[in-house]
């Protein structure tokens, strides 16, 4: 069937009483930066909804894009009748006998909000709902549970008739909820945390610690492609490539060997969040799965997250491993993450890591290594290399202290 319009729906922006219009506002720019590249299509504001106007566009193109935007709820192929009755008759049969797999039962519902319209909506249900089943004698009518609710909305400047609604990615609009510094190793759960971080609004840079020369090129270039997978949802991010060599090194003699775990995700988190002061990110994102590893016990967690003052975000902490699988599948980035190229964090690992490490102890071991450990972080963080990535591939790349330079000028 050639459908003529899409009706958009928002998710939880209904959530946000007196500031509605600025969200409806910051929604309908995403809509129209996710559709841009279709030349044709046009929008019409209707009572808080949106319609789009493919004006011959391909309505299966679109709609993979539409499933695809934060912020969005669901949406529904719709055909356009006049206000003469015959039309919408017709109009209405002709979705009915579109829908696959064949319905057994249906039922009209029509809201009628242009109340000039000489038919009220009770009338409207028999008179539509009747024309269907004098011309679909395979068809029953099931007011409760049927199997296609066919939808008429009546409108000043037209009727609008669609009996499908598409779930879309829900969410807020991305950039909507403010910034956060996404830790990005080249595993399956990290990207997940980011993809659930951009869907609940949170604009995204990542983080991703290397120890080259121990660590390869290929696990690099992995997280790099796993970022501009992100990309593909959040238009542009920044991934920031930071060297861990010299830090992981000196933890490695530090004679605390079950701690080693520890004392890198600490390090990791303080290196972060001077990345997410430079930025102006106001939360760190993690893809820590309670029970997972040894340093996402809930003793390890409390000990590794205590080390920063700015909030630390982990989308995933109550998910098992197969739900985030499948999440890691639905978004893309299951394929790459799997890819056998190791990272940092498998390097050094001790035999038997601390999975009830001790706060006093952890803080005193740190505070024997002094000025040295500071000293350390800020070269790291100096050392640092940003990639801005796109869904075609990178802009530029520099380090953290050019990057800064070109901030301050």
């Amino acid at each position: 069937m050639s459908y003529e319009l899409i009706l958009v729906r928002y998710g939880e922006l209904t959530l946000k009483g007196r500031n509605r219009k600025k969200f409806e506002d910051l929604m309908f720019l995403k809509l129209k930066q996710a559709l841009r590249s279709f030349e044709a299509i046009g929008y019409e504001k209707n009572f808080g909804r949106v319609y789009v106007q493919l004006n011959g566009e391909s309505y299966d193109e679109v709609a993979a894009k539409l499933r695809e935007i934060f912020g969005l709820h669901s949406f529904s192929p719709v055909l356009r009748a006049t206000h003469d009755l015959e039309d919408i008759r017709a109009k209405a049969l002709q979705l009915m006998r579109a829908e696959r797999p064949v319905p057994r039962t249906f039922k009209v519902t029509v809201k009628r909000a242009w109340k000039e319209y000489p038919h009220d909506s009770q009338e409207m249900n028999h008179l539509v709902g009747a024309h269907v089943l004098r011309n679909s004698p395979e068809l029953k009518v099931d007011v409760r549970q049927p199997d296609v609710e066919l939808k008429v909305d009546i409108q000043p400047q037209g009727v609008f008739l669609y009996s499908t609604m598409i779930p879309g990615a829900g969410g807020f609009p991305l950039g909507m909820n403010g910034k956060a510094m996404l830790m990005l190793s080249g595993g399956i759960d990290s990207p997940v945390a980011g993809w659930m971080a951009m869907r609940k609004g949170l604009e995204i840079e990542a983080v991703h610690f290397h120890s080259y020369p121990f660590t390869s090129e290929q696990a690099t270039e992995k997280v790099i492609t796993l970022t501009q997978k992100l990309a593909h949802y959040g238009g542009k991010i920044k991934l920031h490539l930071v060297p861990f060599t010299d830090l992981q090194t000196r933890m490695a003699q530090s004679g605390h060997d079950h701690l080693i775990i520890t004392f890198m995700r600490r390090t990791m988190l303080r290196i972060a969040e001077k990345l997410a002061e430079r930025s102006g990110a106001l939360a760190i994102v993690t893809g820590d799965s309670l029970g997972q590893v040894a340093s996402q016990t809930l003793s390890s967690m409390n000990v590794i997250g205590r080390t920063i003052s700015i909030p630390l975000l982990r989308p995933l902490v109550m998910m098992d491993k197969q739900d985030i699988i499948r999440y890691a599948e639905k978004i893309g980035t299951y394929e790459t993450s799997i890819l056998p190229f190791e990272d940092c964090c498998t390097l050094f690992v001790p035999k038997s890591p601390a999975t009830n490490p001790n706060l006093r102890i952890v803080e005193k071991a740190e505070a024997e290594w002094g000025e040295e450990l500071e000293r350390m972080i800020d070269e790291a963080v100096q050392g640092t290399e940003t990639i801005v990535m796109t869904p075609n591939g990178r802009l530029v790349r520099k380090k953290e202290a050019e990057a800064a330079a070109d901030r301050w000028f």
